[in-house]
């Protein structure tokens, strides 16, 4: 009879314990969050979102086509961990890639998929609308991949115009990939290993920081110059590419506490 009567006291002594009642979300990144945990941190000052663009194209025999939506997706989450007050928007995926007929750059490997430019702008810029709609007060671009840099910059500006008169701003953080596309190179080219193996894509640079991020996604068995490479990936290491992971990391925040700072 004791027992009986025990466990009701016991359950409600449990729901009234600090460690039984709704914790605070831990992850950054939106996908993971309901939308009333998501109104609560942005009510509670989490009010920059970070927008992480990748793209979706060949990377060598050695490394998944998937990179750089995977390595802009970890990245964010570092550099959000770092800023304190951000948050991350799913990954844009689709990305301006080159011509389909005639297929030119990487359209000519299956897998690559790519959409106009203007489809492109119109993306980006209608996500940066439904986060301001929401309450975000400083939208990052963070843009992983070459072919849009300029598109990040130009929407941007187009909508800092026309946001001119509201707290809202719009940030183009170019130096990250400024950091992973030549920053990281240099970097190495300091260490010793030559331009030649540092290369641009799916090279040595690119394919140790794939391996410090999540080395999954690149084949250890197939580390050799082949095709739809630059540069060489056969002295690639998740050593090297922490150095690199550090860098961009730290040339991100510091670049967007800058832009946030303008504002």
């Amino acid at each position: 009879m004791r027992a009986r009567n025990f466990l009701p006291l016991l359950c409600i002594l449990v729901a009234l314990t600090p460690t039984a009642r709704a914790a605070v979300p831990a992850s950054v990144y939106i996908e993971d969050l309901t939308w009333t945990e998501l109104r609560d941190l942005i009510a509670a000052g989490k009010t920059t979102v970070i927008i992480p663009i990748g793209g979706t194209e060949q990377n060598g025999p050695h490394m998944a086509i998937g990179k750089h939506n995977v390595r802009v997706k970890l990245f964010a989450g570092r550099i959000a961990t770092a800023l304190g007050n951000a948050l991350i928007a799913p990954v844009i995926a689709y990305v301006p890639e080159g011509r389909l007929d005639p297929p030119t750059g990487h359209m000519r490997f299956p897998g690559t998929i790519t959409v106009p430019q203007a489809a492109f702008d119109s993306v980006i810029e209608y996500a940066a609308r439904s986060f301001k709609l929401h309450g975000f007060r400083d939208i990052v671009f963070l843009g992983d991949h070459g072919s849009y840099q300029d598109d990040e910059a130009t929407v941007a500006q187009r909508l800092d115009r026309e946001w001119a008169a509201t707290p809202v701003r719009v940030h183009a953080i170019l130096e990250y990939y400024q950091a992973s596309e030549h920053g990281f190179g240099a970097l190495l080219e300091g260490r010793g290993y030559p331009a030649s193996d540092v290369g641009t894509h799916a090279g040595l640079a690119d394919t140790s920081l794939m391996m410090a991020l999540d080395p999954s996604l690149v084949r250890a068995e197939r580390l050799k110059p082949g095709e739809g490479d630059n540069g060489d990936p056969s002295r690639s290491s998740a050593e090297l590419g922490e150095f690199g992971v550090d860098l961009i990391v730290a040339k991100a925040v510091e670049a967007i506490k800058q832009s946030v700072a303008r504002r």
